[in-house]
């Protein structure tokens, strides 16, 4: 007996007739032909399978797996309509009904369809069932094959993403005898793409303002995707700071607004900008920064020549090497800042034209050079460190910021120093004698010969014409010999003051050897003193003091208490 879903008594007509039996007595009717696919509709859901009106004098019934989802729940309602055909291959799942088939009905329909699909170049919507070697399982009607290549116009990694998922693809290779169906995701969106271009195309304009998705970075910008079109949003357009890489600013896949800064039709080529949709913060410059200003800045990138400080998104602003301290001794700004260090500093100048503003650390402290002359005095002794050493000169720092100049001809009153190097070493400590201060050219003059007396002034001091000096020769030159008096003091013998017979010697006296001169010149202004070889007697003479001054110092008698040797006072 036959049961509805209530598990109660179903009256099927002609009672216990069997299958064949109905076949044959409505044979007369006009059966469909095998393979042909009729409409009919629901009539009723039971747990044999479903009971389908097909404009028969009997209903027929479709098996129950064909009518159910996998989760078991029904797919037809009564009076949902329904694509079915004869199955003789099969008998009927409740006994007196027709069998008929839905699967192989749906089947043949799912073929029809796709063969129109194909020959129209229409879409067909399909899921995909997972993944399968070298691309992805989609059903269609029937199982299709949808390779890789064909998923989406950019690679793939990851397929299994797709498992679940309704798509519409269209069918680029088909044969029904074979059971075969090749699909493609990709040809689908190309195709979209082409109709959003040539929308894009018809409409965009310089100046939009447009929607995008960051399509790929570069070294030198990155490609926005328009919707079917990319256009290139070049490194220095996209922000008014400074961008090292796109990266640093986008991200691939990222929705960005941007605007349309030159589009060429004819080559389908677009120039995009990002920074150009906000206001360019360096128009109201002089609204936030003035001369004189102190502000606050992130370092971002140091120079041989100096820091550059970001003041705020977009601005930046240099402080110079020179601007960084009042010391000159600094070699490099990474002494003073690092890269990351938020340093406050002193506006020195704005220009907008040249986005350019000019900042300074050492503006924060007082000027040393305006209290030079407070601190020091002209003759007063200072102590400092060689910072360098040039041709003319040494500088030599006493302070911070402050630096003083010894020239050459500073450096000794004897020696004719050639270069400082002579005398003084990079880095060294020394004391000098203050000479000059110029604080409006900042300038200080030191002297380091001016720590010792002047031996030529010593010498003029001690010293008159006709003294009997002793000395040794030093030089010859061909009209005499240079006599050396005093460490750096020099006399000229002339050739005339020496005798004929030692003219002829080469040199005509003995070098180094000590003798007894007569000064017979004294000229301080110039610094010469003119010299003659004293005679024997002069010599003896010198001799005889001498000696009389030893016995005196022996004795510990002072010279003017003793006895001539000749019995006389001394004069």
């Amino acid at each position: 007996m036959n049961t509805n879903q209530d598990d109660r008594p179903v009256d099927l007509p002609g009672g216990e007739e069997s299958y064949e039996q109905l076949l044959d007595d409505y044979s007369h009717v006009g059966l469909p032909a095998e393979g042909e696919v009729i409409s009919g509709r629901v009539l009723q859901v039971t747990p044999q399978g479903a009971i389908v009106d097909v404009g028969l004098k009997q209903e027929g019934v479709v098996p129950l797996p064909q009518v159910t989802a996998p989760d078991g729940s029904p797919m037809y309602q009564p009076g949902d309509p329904i694509d079915v055909m004869m199955d003789r291959r099969h008998p009927p799942a409740i006994e007196g009904y027709i069998a008929l088939s839905h699967e192989r009905a749906s089947k043949i329909r799912a073929w029809d369809t796709l063969e129109q699909a194909h020959r129209e170049n229409l879409r067909v919507l399909g899921r995909v069932l997972g993944r399968v070697k070298g691309g992805l399982s989609v059903d269609v009607g029937v199982a299709a094959f949808m390779p890789s290549t064909q998923v989406d116009i950019r690679q793939i990694h990851n397929l299994d993403a797709f498992t679940g998922q309704d798509i519409e693809v269209k069918i680029i290779k088909l044969n029904r005898r074979r059971d075969n169906v090749v699909v493609s995701r990709k040809a689908a969106m190309e195709e979209d793409m082409g109709a959003r271009k040539s929308t894009l195309l018809e409409h965009i304009n310089e100046g939009d303002l447009v929607r995008g998705v960051v399509k790929n970075l570069t070294e030198y910008g990155a490609f926005i995707d328009l919707g079917g079109i990319d256009g290139l949003l070049h490194v220095s357009d996209i922000s008014y700071g400074r961008v090292g890489h796109p990266s640093d600013v986008l991200q691939v896949g990222q929705e960005v607004t941007v605007k349309v800064l030159k589009f060429d039709h004819d080559k389908e080529r677009i120039s995009l900008g990002l920074k150009q949709v906000v206001p360019d913060p360096w128009e109201t410059i002089h609204d936030r920064y003035a001369d004189a200003m102190r502000v606050v800045g992130r370092v971002v990138s140091i120079k041989d020549y100096g820091a550059f400080l970001e003041l705020e998104a977009g601005v930046e602003g240099l402080i110079h090497i020179s601007e960084m301290t009042w010391s000159r001794r600094m070699k490099h700004p990474s002494k003073v800042v690092k890269v990351g260090d938020n340093v406050e500093c002193v506006v020195l100048e704005v220009k907008p034209s040249e986005r350019r503003i000019s900042l300074g650390i050492k503006q924060l402290e007082p000027d040393p050079w305006t209290t030079v002359d407070q601190r020091y005095s002209i003759g007063s002794v200072v102590e400092g460190r060689v910072r360098k050493l040039t041709d003319f000169g040494a500088f030599i720092e006493i302070e911070e910021g402050i630096d003083g100049l010894v020239h050459v001809s500073d450096l000794s009153w004897t020696k004719r120093i050639q270069h400082p190097s002579e005398i003084l070493k990079k880095g060294q400590v020394v004391q000098a004698v203050v000479l000059q201060i110029d604080a409006n050219d900042r300038r200080l003059s030191l002297g380091v010969k001016q720590l010792q007396p002047d031996a030529w002034e010593t010498f003029f001091r001690g010293h008159s014409v006709d003294d009997i000096v002793r000395g040794r020769p030093s030089r010859a030159v061909a009209f005499g010999v240079f006599v050396e008096l005093l460490p750096g003091v020099e006399g000229l013998c002339h050739n005339s003051e020496i005798p004929a017979e030692m003219r002829a010697d080469n040199p005509p006296l003995p070098i180094g050897e000590e003798m007894t001169f007569k000064i017979i010149k004294l000229n301080e202004m110039e610094k010469r003193i003119g010299l003659a070889l004293a005679s024997a007697s002069a010599e003896q003479e010198r001799l005889r003091l001498d000696e009389y001054q030893r016995q005196a110092e022996q004795a510990g008698q002072g010279i003017g208490e003793a006895t001539h040797p000749d019995g006389d006072a001394p004069e």
